[in-house]
């Protein structure tokens, strides 16, 4: 029978930081950054839970993804200025991809007991993730992304979002930007449903933030739409097409 070996945690870190200090395996750690990186966790020793590393990482990685996002964001707006069309798509579907990677990301954090989320939430001090500094620049971002599409695609509003998707639909450029736009809004307002989904599972809703604020009040954010206009065209097109087709149609099986 072979032998078993047990490491613990320290045993772990020790290996990491032996590597990290022999510069010459480390050309691909070095341009990481990795030192730096595995330092931004809390001590061992000091964790309140085996938990709270994966609690710190979880979150740290968030906010790398949305600097990345809003790095991409800026390239985004500036692609639009220009009309290039194919750029936009692209790299708004880099951002979507980024999106889901964030929502799915948190599944992780529900390994979690209720009773250890709370051991880790009172480490936060009065901190809390409202105070996300990546989310808060994120959800500025919309208002200038759509103030750059209204001039460029809208041509400063003679050109409707009805006319793009229905009056003189062709499935152009201006659609595919448009819906582009949507996928981000949809994927934003899903991400936020998913945390309210995990703060629910957590801490529960009824209670409060640790400043004191309702958790409930992280409901109406996800309620939110940054584009309303793209929603709300399809609901005008609906209610059209009711009074065009009939609100009422014969049903296809033959049954009156």
């Amino acid at each position: 029978m072979a032998k078993q070996i047990k490491l613990s945690a320290c045993d772990i870190k020790e290996k990491y930081h032996t590597l990290i200090e022999n510069p010459e395996m480390l050309d691909y750690g070095i341009y990481l950054q990795c030192d730096k990186l595995l330092d931004c966790q809390k001590p061992i020793k000091d964790l309140a839970t085996a938990d709270e590393m994966q609690f710190q990482i979880v979150h740290q990685v968030e906010e790398l993804w949305m600097k990345l996002i809003c790095f991409t964001l800026v390239d985004i707006i500036g692609y639009m200025a220009l009309q290039k069309h194919h750029r936009v798509i692209t790299l708004f579907s880099r951002v979507n991809k980024l999106q889901r990677l964030m929502t799915d990301q948190l599944d992780v954090l529900e390994t979690m007991s209720p009773k250890e989320y709370q051991q880790i939430r009172l480490q936060l001090g009065n901190g809390s993730g409202q105070e996300s500094p990546g989310f808060k620049i994120l959800v500025q971002m919309p208002e200038d992304i759509w103030s750059t599409f209204h001039e460029h695609y809208l041509e400063n509003g003679k050109i409707s979002v009805e006319q793009i998707y229905d009056e003189d639909y062709t499935h152009d450029h201006k659609y595919a930007v448009a819906e582009a736009l949507t996928e981000f809004d949809e994927q934003l307002q899903l991400f936020r449903t998913r945390h309210l989904f995990l703060i629910h599972r957590s801490i529960g809703l009824g209670s409060k933030s640790l400043k004191g604020r309702p958790v409930e009040l992280l409901q109406k954010g996800a309620a939110k739409r940054f584009f309303p206009a793209l929603w709300d065209v399809r609901n005008a097109m609906t209610d059209k097409w009711g009074g065009e087709y009939g609100k009422v149609r014969a049903s296809i099986s033959g049954k009156s």
